[in-house]
């Protein structure tokens, strides 16, 4: 009964109790950060395999979380019913379960290993991220109906994930001048850091979260969902269509795009720029991290664009983000097409320092909107939105 009375109880959301929430966005910022610059270099450099090779591990576990977070979205909603998610929560269980699970990530960055082996591990580790994140995702919602203590919550994590952006690109970088670029140790030796990091971070969140206990209400409403009801198949057309009733709200479509164009455009530039950099500038793998590590402005931006949020709202700040961004690309190309050799590094640094203002402002909006997309869905549907209904 202590561990329902401490899930369910409301607490004060203090600086420190925000910092708590987001130092789980180290597995979302910090891992993918890392994935996302390293990952196929490491495929294609230390582990035998060709570029079509990584790409389609990187493609397929991208397949799975997509399935995986369709599926999450109403297990996490209906974890009450089971001893399980009553005792811990039906959020708070796959925080408890996923800290050791993240240790998992160490398993991604030894070298030498043959296709299947990576498959297995990187498709593995999604889905166990992914897992976790659905249901991480809705505490804001589930700690407060306030506006202001949720956008406390959402920025401290945004904060944090622009450190974990920095720590992700500037620590490989020094451990590649350390041990060398042309070794795999640096990457293992990264990856077990980080999966320590993570294991760590996302028990203390469980710890100092909170989550609402289901009402009357919430439980009529879910049990007489169409994704509780039939055979399984008939069960997963319900799934399907409540995710596409989400649809009717024109808010949710606009912002659905822009994530997922600006997050996948995000990552492609992330997945080519050390490649780039080292084969095209012929800059070292190490100055490519230290490029990357100007993320560390972010922390910066994040504190900024939370007035400009406030002050001029998201529309804003995406036209600043995107602006900047695209001007910066052509910026690289200009370097490149030119074959600037005098300076190329200090030029390039700076292009890549407006990159990440524009970058940080472009991750810090969407985060920020997005808690609030569901108060707009229940002000349709005059119900709680389950998880189920929500951006995964």
């Amino acid at each position: 009964m202590a561990k329902q009375s401490k899930v369910y109880t409301p607490r004060k959301i203090t600086v420190w109790r925000g910092i708590g929430y987001g130092i789980v966005d180290f597995v979302g910022g910090g891992s993918m950060t890392i994935i996302g610059a390293w990952m196929l270099f490491f495929y294609t450099s230390y582990c035998n395999l060709t570029a079509v090779q990584g790409a389609s591990i990187i493609g397929a576990a991208q397949v799975a979380d997509a399935i995986c977070s369709l599926l999450m979205g109403s297990l996490t909603d209906n974890f009450y019913k089971t001893k399980l998610g009553q005792r811990f929560g039906r959020r708070h269980f796959f925080l408890l379960i996923g800290s050791p699970l993240m240790l998992l990530y160490i398993t991604l960055w030894i070298a030498g290993m043959n296709y299947w082996y990576y498959l297995a591990t990187y498709m593995i580790f999604e889905v166990i991220s992914s897992a976790m994140m659905i249901p991480y995702e809705t505490l804001p919602n589930e700690m407060t109906d306030d506006y202001n203590q949720r956008t406390k919550l959402s920025s401290a994590r945004m904060f944090i994930s622009a450190g974990a952006t920095f720590l992700a690109t500037f620590i490989p970088g020094q451990l590649f001048a350390i041990m060398g670029q042309h070794s795999p140790i640096p990457f293992l030796v990264n990856g077990t850091l980080f999966a320590i990091i993570f294991a760590i971070g996302v028990y203390v969140c469980y710890a100092v979260t909170w989550e609402k206990p289901v009402t009357p209400q919430m439980r009529a409403e879910l049990e007489k969902d169409s994704v509780n009801e039939g055979s399984l198949l008939h069960r997963f057309w319900g799934l399907l269509c409540d995710y596409g009733s989400t649809l009717r709200i024109k808010s949710f479509r606009k912002h659905l795009l822009i994530y997922l164009f600006s997050f996948t455009g995000k990552d492609t530039f992330n997945t080519v720029f050390a490649y780039f950099c080292i084969y095209c500038l012929g800059l070292s793998a190490t100055v490519a991290a230290n490029m990357l590590s100007l993320s560390l402005i972010g922390l910066v931006v994040t504190i900024v664009a939370g007035f400009g949020m406030v002050k001029y709202g998201p529309k804003f700040l995406y036209e600043v983000g995107y602006g900047l961004m695209l001007l910066m690309l052509v910026g690289y190309y200009l370097i490149f097409q030119l074959h600037v050799t005098n300076h190329v590094i200090l030029i390039s640094f700076f292009i890549s320092l407006f990159y990440q203002i524009g970058r940080a402002t472009l991750e810090f909006t969407p985060w920020n909107v997005f808690p609030f997309i569901p108060d707009l869905d229940e002000i349709v549907t005059n119900v709680d939105v389950p998880v189920s209904l929500r951006l995964s």
